[in-house]
């Protein structure tokens, strides 16, 4: 297997990855994006004032944000503002936290049945642990302790920044660099010794924004000129090309 330090000069020196969840380790991405379709077309059905929900909202607005700012931003697009609500309103309720909490319970329902993480993935946290690097999960996503476990890659992550951490640690979500910096942090690495690994492009703006030692994209779907534009220092369109 070739040595992943000598893939690249983008990696030498580095001590630690910082890999996103939904998207890079997981297609648990998909599944975001068809649970926020199915909460904003059933929400807009009684907007008919409003432009529908289309496809590429997912990308413009929501992808890689925490949940409520991408209720937010996506509200903000239709010019909707609604009222906040409390953090645990009821999902049957039209506020932004109910809006929230709608679209967590859809996303659950459809992850309850298991979660194939990609193999290449799987192949490169491996070898960056054969390595010697340090790996850490940063997610948006308050269910990533969940999403990895039903993935079966609990044991590989010691060390999990999700959107529970972040609102409990006062950090502000992507695009801001915090949760990352806070996971280096965690590993007791300096920012600089850290590769970020993102597919969305808040993702990858966030790791531009830091003094990570490089960002690596992963298209998926929101086009490889655009995270390059986003800051990435290189894009793969899976992560086993880096092995």
């Amino acid at each position: 297997m070739t040595d992943l330090l000598t893939q690249t000069k983008s990696w030498t020196g580095a001590s630690a990855i910082l890999f996103d969840l939904d998207g890079v380790l997981t297609p648990t991405a998909t599944v975001h994006e068809q649970a926020w379709q199915e909460l904003f077309e059933g929400y807009l059905a009684s907007q008919p004032q409003v432009p529908g929900y289309r496809e590429s909202d997912y990308f413009d607005h929501i992808d890689g944000k925490p949940r409520f700012d991408g209720v937010r931003d996506f509200l903000a697009s239709r010019g909707i503002v609604l009222s906040e609500g409390p953090t645990d309103d009821d999902p049957a309720h039209t506020t932004v936290q109910g809006l929230g909490n709608r679209k967590n319970r859809i996303f659950n329902d459809i992850v309850s049945a298991g979660v194939e993480p990609f193999e290449g993935s799987v192949r490169f946290v491996e070898a960056a642990l054969a390595q010697g690097l340090k790996v850490a999960v940063v997610s948006s996503s308050r269910n990533a302790p969940a999403v990895l476990k039903a993935a079966g890659l609990s044991d590989r992550f010691p060390v999990v920044v999700d959107g529970v951490v972040a609102a409990a640690e006062g950090l502000p979500g992507k695009p801001s660099p915090a949760t990352y910096d806070y996971a280096a942090r965690l590993l007791e690495l300096p920012s600089e010794e850290c590769v970020v690994v993102e597919d969305a492009v808040s993702g990858v703006q966030a790791g531009h924004a830091g003094s990570f030692h490089s960002v690596i994209g992963v298209d998926r779907g929101a086009g490889r000129q655009t995270l390059l534009d986003a800051g990435a220092t290189m894009v793969v369109g899976d992560l086993e090309e880096l092995l």
